[in-house]
């Protein structure tokens, strides 16, 4: 814990036995699905006992064990398999993040974004795979990704929505007809309170400081403050008004050493960036047939991160008859990020190596390293990244209690969720700077921590910062928007036969319309601009490494032990001053080149009969129905039209673009009928089975839905990439068997186990065609290529053939000159400047890739244990459960690289332990979640995430009524991440794990 003493430690942690209590068990508070989803509205959950009382005047502890009591009522008689999170009271759900809360849920596990829980898999499938809703309502989503490409996740990002305003979180595992669709994973219904539902005044005000003890440098305190107040009025409490807030700010750091990759190969292959042949230089090369991947790029990174998030609710209700309830809600939120980035890193250009590898049939590098002239340089690069993400949510809900059994809800919402830089300088930037005169540099692989070390040539000193130049710098610049209007109708007929039970009938209507747009403004001056002297030295910071990576294996082996980051503002502006890189006036915001926006439309009636009778003298219910969707997707494209292509340095090609554009329109549409039944039945007392059978849906992302090509706006001599949207996409679809067993032996404990099978249909693969567009032109394939090259006896060198061509073919280049006009020469002595592609050069090979649904299908199973165990009345308990997750959908490394396969994104078992303690005012728990390694995404190069678990702990007491104290600690043990390619040796990126601590006060009343 770098910069966290001993004092501060104990101000935030009550001792060290306090929190070895701590956790969070896992609370089922789902109510049935046809009157939570089918009916949206006001809130049909059983409020917890208020005051410690129960209905029939008893007195019990509330809190941990009051939930866990309701938890287990629930799901003994809820139907189908739902599981659910609740606050334990107004203004108190159990984690301060929705997503870490959800991770305790047998099944559910989730990804992390910046030291926080950002998005769930559940059974395996991705965000990509599960609906979120709030109060049964579709979501819209917003992210601007890198900045540089169309958002691509339809996923709710978790970080955006504070828990203090959250009455329970329910994850429906098994579709139902009165579910909305979109989930083959889950639906997950985020559900807000309602004041209806507990009448009176009730309230809650909470104010804690934050400690999180990645941050880099002195560990400032940060605040959290939440209240909610909710009261009702009139002489039946037929009026209530509820609203709530949160204001949170976080600062923390995230350290990362990462490796960049560029293609897989064959053993066989010989291509650009291929390995030589065995020899001295090239050790236990990989055979034939053996796969492997030569590094691009390394560095470490250090990320500071400054977030603030504000969370608002306001709810008005009415029930001025009985029957008739009538509520207006409007929900906000608002999460901005800044984000600052420095750098220290390497580039590989595939010349004079000396390697080492693993054996096949995958093989991963022991040692990369790479010999240079002296030109090669050793990149300082700085970055400023600041976002906001605003979600507006406004609703409506009438729910009529109508004579006869008959229950009528109409609901409609306009929601909007949004994402924009909050700077002059983009979503996405990155600003070069350099030393040159690198020797050799390597990556040593055999640590978990790649580590990065380099040789300067005799006499450069890579720390003095007199000798840093500027080098090429982009801005990129984002905007995401989503909208959706969500009408929904539905009813309930309530029957008092022997067989019928109940119907649901329902209608929704969805619009959801969405726009990404993005462009750039790019100086490819990465051969250096200006000189050093056009940088004062007290531009630059020194900063340590190697503490920055504590923990982590590889960080005292040999790593970069120091270099400068830079004031990213006073360095732009400075830059723009000497060199106009953003025009002269200091807006870096780049007019957006690529508008894409998308409507889609859906239409799903439902209708769903629910019955109960007898099965062997014991009650059995049955739920049937089906669901029909329909969707129609309309998809507009404005796409900027290129104007030709230069030559900008060493290895890099770009597409120039001028002012033209054009907007393509593309049409398309599905329809799905999604059946479902349930079947729960008790063949002996207090033991339930249950059985289930679906079908489900997941909707394609957003980029693979928009047409439109888009180009790599950076090729290579070999060609370069591109993507094209498919509107005509239709949904994955699963066919979904559940089987499950529980035992009721206690009031509070039970056994479950359950099995479930997913076959899953109309994957998405992209496949890659190898294509010219537009007429491009290739400056390294032609006339001039040629005659350079054999002007200069056939070499290879591409910086010397670069050098001839700017010297001799002045009709055709653009040579870079100083305020005297003469060649801006680097320090090899080569002109720097940009070769234009001409008609007589051959044209651009793109390998452009375009989603389709394949007609591969795969199987995913697997089997879900828990138990819930109180022992006795000692207040302590614990919760078990642990996950399976099977599938032939897993990625082979071992196959050709050439070839995409089809991989399922997520699939890993996971794990949960937690032990509690609820007695005599003290509340406290200890949490272990664990999830196995997962493949992350990436064909036909793949990314893994390793395994990963985590302890968490939290404790309250009451030290008098409605006044608790409370402290709590996330990643206790400082757990790191890791991800890999192909080969475990080959690294992706290496984090350190840091704890994060916070303490408070919270008074309810």
């Amino acid at each position: 814990m770098r910069g966290f003493t001993a004092r501060t430690l104990s101000k935030l942690v009550l001792s060290a036995s306090t929190l070895a209590l701590a956790g969070l068990p896992q609370l089922a508070v789902a109510q049935d699905a046809a009157a939570t989803m089918g009916n949206p509205g006001p809130s049909d959950i059983p409020p917890a006992p208020a005051d410690g009382e129960t209905a029939d005047g008893d007195i019990v502890v509330t809190g941990i064990r009051a939930s866990l009591r309701q938890a287990v009522d629930i799901k003994r008689d809820g139907q189908g398999v739902i599981d659910a999170i609740s606050a334990e009271d107004i203004g108190k759900f159990p984690d301060t993040n929705l997503a870490e809360s959800l991770q305790r849920i047998t099944g559910v596990s989730i990804d992390r974004s910046n030291g926080e829980g950002s998005t769930v898999t559940v059974r395996g499938f991705g965000p990509e795979y599960n609906l979120v809703t709030l109060n049964g309502r579709q979501m819209p989503t917003a992210t601007l990704g890198d900045g540089a490409s169309a958002p691509a996740s339809r996923s709710f990002d978790f970080a955006n929505l504070a828990s203090e305003g959250v009455a329970a979180v329910e994850v429906y595992k098994t579709g139902r007809a009165a579910v909305p669709s979109g989930g083959i994973g889950s639906t997950i219904n985020i559900r807000t309170p309602r004041p209806l539902d507990r009448p009176g005044l009730r309230g809650s005000i909470a104010a804690k400081g934050v400690v999180d003890t990645s941050q880099n440098g002195k560990n400032q305190v940060t605040p959290e403050v939440s209240g909610i107040f909710s009261a009702t009025m009139g002489a039946s409490d037929q009026f209530g008004i509820l609203l709530s807030g949160v204001y949170q700010k976080r600062n923390a750091s995230v350290n990362t050493g990462s490796v960049g990759f560029g293609n897989s190969f064959l053993g066989t292959e010989n291509d650009w960036g291929t390995l030589g042949p065995e020899g001295p230089n090239v050790i236990n090369r990989p055979g034939p047939n053996d796969v492997y991947e030569v590094p691009q790029s390394a560095a470490y990174n250090l990320t500071d991160i400054k977030r603030e998030r504000i969370n608002g609710q306001l709810v008005l209700q009415a029930r001025p008859t009985d029957s008739l309830t009538a509520t207006v809600d409007f929900t906000y939120s608002r999460n901005k990020i800044e984000a600052r980035d420095s750098s220290v890193g390497v580039w590989f250009n595939f010349g004079d190596t000396s390697t080492s590898w693993t054996d096949g049939p995958v093989a991963g590098p022991v040692f990369y390293t790479e010999r240079f002239g002296p030109g090669k340089d050793l990149s300082y690069s700085g970055s400023l990244t600041a976002n906001v993400t605003e979600n507006k949510s406004l609703g409506g809900n009438l729910k009529w209690e109508a004579p006869g059994g008959v229950t009528v809800s109409l609901d409609a919402h306009h929601s909007t969720a949004e994402s924009k830089p909050t700077n002059k300088y983009g979503s996405s930037t990155s600003v070069g700077s350099a030393i040159f005169g690198v020797a050799s540099q390597t990556v040593d692989f055999t640590k978990d921590l790649p580590v990065i070390s380099y040789v300067m040539q005799p006499g450069i000193n890579a720390l003095n910062p007199a000798l840093i130049n500027a080098t090429g710098n982009s801005f990129r610049n984002a905007y995401f928007r989503d909208e959706i209007n969500q009408v929904q109708l539905s009813g309930r007929y309530d029957h008092d036969g022997d067989f019928l039970d109940s119907i649901d009938v329902g209608f929704s209507y969805v619009d959801n319309k969405v726009r990404s747009a993005y462009g750039f403004t790019q100086n490819d001056t990465w051969g250096g601009v200006g000189t050093p002297a056009d940088l004062p030295d007290d531009l630059f910071e020194l900063v340590s490494l190697p503490d920055k990576f504590d923990g982590v294996s590889g960080a005292d082996s040999g790593i970069i032990p120091a270099y400068y980051r830079f004031n990213f503002e006073r360095m732009v502006d400075l830059l723009d001053s000497k060199f106009k890189i953003c025009g002269g006036d200091g807006n870096c915001l780049a007019n957006y080149e690529t508008d894409r926006r998308i409507r889609e439309k859906t239409i799903s009636p439902f209708v769903q009969v629910n019955t109960k009778f007898d099965l062997f003298g014991r009650t059995a219910h049955i739920i049937g129905g089906v669901r029909y969707d329909q969707t129609t997707i309309s998809s507009r494209s404005l796409t900027p039209v290129p104007t030709g292509t230069a030559w900008v340095a060493a290895g890099e090609f770009n597409i120039l673009y001028g002012t033209d554009s054009t907007f393509l329109t593309n049409k398309g549409s599905y329809q799905n009928w999604l059946p479902a039944i349930d079947l729960d039945f008790q063949p002996i007392q207090n033991v339930k089975l249950r059985a289930s059978y679906s079908h489900t849906i997941t909707r394609a992302d957003y980029s693979s839905l928009q047409g439109g090509l888009t180009l790599s706006r950076q090729f290579g001599i070999a060609g370069g990439g591109g993507l094209q949207g498919n509107p005509n996409l239709v949904p994955f679809l699963s066919k979904n068997i559940d089987l499950s067993a529980e035992w009721y032996y206690s009031d509070t404990s039970y056994i479950s186990a359950g099995y479930f099978r997913k076959k899953v249909s109309n994957f998405i693969n992209s496949q890659e065609v190898e294509r010219s567009a537009f007429e491009l032109r290739n400056p390294g394939d032609g006339p001039r290529f040629r005659a350079a090259q054999a002007a200069l006896g056939g070499t290879t060198d591409v910086s010397r053939i670069r050098d001839y061509i700017l010297r001799n073919y002045p009709a055709s280049v653009e040579v870079a000159r100083d305020a005297q006009g003469a060649p801006v020469l680097d320090v090899n002595g080569y002109y720097t400047g940009r070769i234009f592609g001409l008609a007589e050069d051959g044209l651009v090979d793109f390998r452009v890739g375009t989603p389709f649904n394949s007609d591969q299908k795969a199987t995913i199973d697997g089997f879900e244990f828990a138990i819930q165990h109180s022992f006795w009345n000692t207040g302590f308990g614990a919760i078990l459960n642990y996950t399976i997750v099977n599938g032939d959908a897993k990625f082979n490394n071992a196959l050709n690289p050439n070839v995409g396969q089809f991989a399922l994104a997520g699939l890993s078992d996971s794990a949960n332990a937690v032990l509690y303690y609820d007695k005599n005012g003290l509340q406290a728990r200890v949490a272990y979640n664990w999830r196995d390694e997962f493949y992350a995404g990436g064909n036909p190069n793949p990314t893994y995430v390793e395994k990963y678990g985590q302890v968490d702990a939290s404790a309250s007491y009451e030290f008098i009524k409605g006044l608790t104290g409370f402290v709590e600690g996330i990643n206790l043990t400082g757990q790191g991440r890791r991800g890999h390619r192909r080969s475990d040796n080959f690294v992706t990126f290496a984090q350190p794990g840091d704890a994060r601590y916070s303490a408070g006060l919270r008074f309810s009343f």
